[in-house]
Order: C-alpha cells, then sequence, then structure tokens
C-alpha cells in the first residue's frame, strides 16, 4: 500500500490548480456583489430563517437587489419560504442560473437538488468515527460550489443564512473572507441567549466581520380575548443582552401565528401582512440595514 510520501507532488490531480480556479470563480463573482452579511443564531427554533426571507423581502421591497444563499446545507428551507421549491437550477452561459422569488430575490439551497421531502443529505465517511470530518468538509465545499457556480449577476445584497452551531461560523470564514457584517436573531428566552452570546463570541473570535446587532423574534403577543400585548418568553431581555454585549439592539418582531402559515404555504408574510406589528418591526429593520448599507 502506498502512503502519501510515495506519491510525488499531487499525483497528477492537480487538486492545486482546481482549487485555485474555483477561489477566482468565487472572487469574481463576489466582486458584483456590494454587501454580504451572515445572518446566524447559535441555536436552532428561533426562526432566523423565516425572519432572513422577510428581510430580504422588505429590503428588496425598499429598492434593493437581493440574493439569499441557503448555507443550511443538512437542513434547507429557504427555498419553501421564498416560494421557489419544486424549481431546478438550469445552467447558463455564465453559470447557474438561481431561481428567482418574489421581488426578484436570487436563492440558491441544497433544497432545489434534492428528489424528494425525505431525501437526507448523507455524508459518508471511509470509516463511521470519521463521518463527522467529512460532513464537514463537505459542506464547505458544497457552499463554496454554490458561491463559486452561481450567476448571481449585480446584487446590492447577498444574505447567508446559517445554519445552527457555532462551529459553521469558523468553516464560512474562508469563503466570505470580505464579508460586511453577521445579523444576530435570537428570541427572549435566557436559554437562547445562552447560545446566541457563544455565537457572538464566535464571530468576534473569528475576526471575520463586525456584529451589526441583534434581532429578537416572537418578542410578544397580542392576546386575542383582550387585545393586551403580552411577552412570549417572560425572563429575557434581549435589550439589556445586546446592551451587555455592546451590540445595537435592531427590533423585536411580534409572534404572530399568520407567520408561520404564510410559511409554509411558501409566501413570505411580508408580503401579505405589512401593517401588523410584526410586519412593520420588519420593515423597520430592513430599513435600519439599508441605512448602514448606504453609510458604508
Amino acid at each position: 500500500m502506498k502512503t502519501y510520501w510515495d506519491i510525488a507532488g499531487d499525483g497528477g490531480s492537480n487538486v492545486a490548480a482546481q482549487v485555485e480556479a474555483q477561489t477566482a470563480r468565487l472572487r469574481g463573482r463576489m466582486a458584483h456583489v456590494r454587501r454580504k452579511v451572515a445572518v446566524v443564531s447559535g441555536k436552532g427554533g428561533v426562526g432566523k430563517s423565516t425572519v432572513t426571507a422577510n428581510l430580504a423581502v422588505a429590503l428588496a421591497m425598499q429598492g434593493l437587489r437581493i440574493g439569499v444563499l441557503d448555507a443550511d446545507v443538512n437542513g434547507p428551507s429557504m427555498a419553501k419560504l421564498l416560494g421557489v421549491r419544486g424549481r431546478s437550477l438550469h445552467m447558463g452561459p455564465n453559470g447557474i442560473l438561481p431561481p428567482e422569488g418574489p421581488m426578484g430575490i436570487k436563492v440558491v439551497s441544497m433544497d432545489l437538488l434534492l428528489p424528494s421531502d425525505e431525501t437526507p443529505v448523507a455524508w459518508h465517511g471511509p470509516a463511521q468515527q470519521e463521518s463527522f470530518i467529512w460532513r464537514g468538509m463537505m459542506e464547505v465545499n458544497t457552499l463554496r460550489e454554490f458561491l463559486a457556480d452561481t450567476a448571481w449577476g449585480e446584487l446590492d445584497l447577498l444574505l447567508a443564512d446559517l445554519p445552527p452551531g457555532t462551529d459553521r461560523i469558523s468553516h464560512l470564514t474562508g469563503l466570505l473572507p470580505d464579508l460586511t457584517g453577521c445579523l444576530v436573531v435570537t428570541v427572549p428566552s435566557e436559554v437562547s441567549h445562552l447560545i446566541v452570546k457563544k455565537a457572538v463570541s464566535a464571530v468576534r473570535d473569528a475576526r471575520w466581520a463586525p456584529t451589526l446587532g441583534l434581532v429578537e423574534n416572537m418578542g410578544r403577543f397580542t392576546c386575542k380575548h383582550c387585545g393586551a400585548p403580552e411577552a412570549m418568553f417572560p425572563g429575557g431581555d434581549t435589550r439589556a443582552m445586546a446592551a451587555a454585549m455592546g451590540l445595537p439592539f435592531l427590533g423585536s418582531i411580534d409572534f404572530d401565528p399568520r407567520l408561520a402559515a404564510a410559511s409554509d404555504r411558501g409566501v413570505p408574510f411580508l408580503l401579505s401582512h405589512p401593517d401588523t406589528p410584526a410586519g412593520e418591526a420588519l420593515t423597520r429593520i430592513a430599513r435600519t440595514i439599508q441605512a448602514w448599507m448606504e453609510a458604508e
């Protein structure tokens, strides 16, 4: 059996040249994207993808050219949320043509490559104990291909919806070294705040990009019997946590059952309910993001 020491150079695979060519394509694509923002939470179940999809719509409604990268390879949902699920990715003269959702939002997601609802993204290593290593490597390679091979065109903003877990943050630092900011989504619970603090620390430790601020999802709900607003998760003060961490508090989005229903239909909530408290909060947060973009 040959070892690495028995193989001269790269064994004829030309891997170095292939990686260099792909990196050049990625840089070329991203040169046409004005701003790149990663949306992180650290914890699942906070509605990060739903917030991302609706912020994309809100920003597109303000006249910006928006793209969304679903960076959650194992649990993709962006295609469903933006109403492009079931469409195919087609090859154009300059690369893969991403399907367009509402307001012309360009979407790329692993979900567009899976044949059915029940098909998992399975990673198989040479040994079972090595599968997690291959999983991390394959996730990064997949996202690199999405970024490098997609004909994004001219965009004002690319939103990258990251999966839960602080380890994914370090995976993406090499793919988007010129990331312009991170947006953090949480819910007002102490458990979520505990994980979010770790995510913010991971972003800072990676020295990847500045954290633009904190968005609170499911902040409160309105009682259907008395009409009074009530806290959704009593005990978690997101505004105070943001202040303690030196982060801007960008706003709180009310819990609204219609938001989940709209997501299931593949119709962004903001298009059908813009005048609700949740819709108005999303619009305000989007305007804050746009003001930051214009100030840069």
